[in-house]
């Protein structure tokens, strides 16, 4: 049995330590980690799952964006990790399901990320054909999902940050 918290200032170091561990070195040089640099996460849905004994076993972290001339606001999802001997349990797919309910109840329209689609298609994820992630970022992807029916219809353009 897991336990969902939202990320407190107190968990941070232990979730920096999970994304180095499932993740290879140099993560900070993708070009989602210059959407982050400087712009605070959207806290409420920043989540960890601990177990029973308060072990930290997954965590999830979003970041506001905009898309194109600035007018499109979109939740950045990333980095989701779970603990290598957490892995094959669903608790990622609980994280990504959980925090994209929470962002429906905050208001929140759309939702991307970069990543592989075979895995992300199952939470409603796309292809974003005409949205720019900035390089070097494979195009392919580039995936959203609307919260919201046809939240990402006409929205086009480069990510950049939301400050």
């Amino acid at each position: 049995m897991y336990r969902l918290e939202v990320e407190s200032e107190a968990d941070w170091w232990e979730v920096e330590a999970l994304y180095d561990t499932c993740f290879a070195p140099g993560r900070e040089l993708l070009s989602s980690y210059r959407l982050r640099d400087g712009v605070p996460k959207v806290a409420d849905l920043c989540l960890v799952a601990r177990d029973q004994d308060g072990v930290l076993a997954a965590a999830i972290r979003y970041w506001p964006i905009r898309v194109g001339a600035g007018e499109h606001r979109a939740l950045l999802l990333g980095p989701v990790a779970v603990h290598p001997t957490r892995q094959g349990e669903g608790l990622g797919g609980m994280l990504i399901n959980e925090s994209m309910a929470e962002a429906v109840k905050l208001g929140w329209e759309r939702v991307m990320l970069v990543g592989d689609e075979p895995y992300y298609s199952r939470f409603g994820f796309e292809k974003l054909d005409h949205v720019e992630m900035p390089p070097p970022t494979n195009p392919d992807r580039v995936l959203g999902v609307a919260l919201r029916p046809g939240a990402w219809d006409g929205v086009e353009g480069l990510v950049h940050k939301d400050v």
